[in-house]
C-alpha cells in the first residue's frame, strides 16, 4: 500500500471521528468456554477462528493449550506489527519485508501463589524488530518510536487499564437459561 492509499482509506475515519468524537468509540469482545476438567477455556476469536488456552507447562499445565501469556505476547506482536506497518506506510519508509518478537520476564512463583513477594504477571516485556528498509537511522528511531505511541496493545500494557473480573447470573446457570 502507498501512502496516498493509507490516506484515502483512513482519511474519512478522521474526519467523521474529529466531528463526531462519540462515532470513534468501541467495545471490542471476547468470548470463551471453560473446560473445567483440563484447566483450559476455549477462546473464540475474531473471524471464527478458536484457541485453547491452558496452563503453562510451568505452572503445571500439560502444554495442550497455549497460555495466556504467550497468547498477550503474540496480540502485542500483532498489533505492534500492523501498528509499524500502517506508520512505515505513512512516512514512506520502503519497508519491503520485517520481522516482529515479543519477549516477558514473569516470575511463576506469583501466579502459583508460593510467595506474596513475587509479582503476578509480566515484569517487562521488549519488543524488537527488523526491517528490510533504505531508510536511515533516525527514521528507524521515530518509527520505533510512533509505533510504541500508537501500538493499541502496548498502550494499555502500559497505562493503567481498569480490569473487573465478576460473576453474572444466578448460580447453576451458562448463557441464556
Amino acid at each position: 500500500m502507498t501512502p496516498e492509499e493509507l490516506r484515502a482509506v483512513q482519511t474519512p475515519f478522521k474526519e467523521r471521528y474529529r466531528s463526531d468524537p462519540a462515532s470513534a468509540l468501541a467495545t471490542l469482545s471476547a468470548t470463551g468456554t471453560l473446560d473445567v476438567a483440563r484447566l483450559q477455556c476455549v477462546v473464540d476469536g475474531a473471524g471464527g477462528g478458536r484457541v485453547i488456552a491452558g496452563v503453562h507447562p510451568r505452572a503445571g499445565g500439560d502444554g495442550a493449550g497455549k497460555c495466556a501469556g504467550d497468547m498477550l505476547l503474540e496480540a502485542l506482536v500483532g498489533c505492534a506489527g500492523v501498528t509499524l506497518a500502517a506508520v512505515s506506510t505513512a512516512m514512506n519508509l520502503g519497508v519491503t519485508a520485517g520481522r516482529l518478537s515479543a519477549e516477558g520476564d514473569l516470575d511463576f512463583r506469583g501466579t502459583l501463589g508460593v510467595s506474596r513477594d513475587a509479582p503476578i504477571g509480566f515484569t517487562a516485556i521488549r519488543v524488537s524488530f527488523e526491517l528490510e528498509t533504505d531508510a536511515g537511522e533516525a527514521q528507524l528511531q521515530k518509527l520505533g518510536e510512533l509505533t510504541e505511541r500508537y501500538c493499541v496493545v502496548a498502550q494499555s500494557l502500559n497505562a493503567p487499564v481498569s480490569i473487573s473480573i465478576r460473576r453474572v447470573g444466578p448460580p447453576g446457570q451458562v448463557g441464556n437459561g
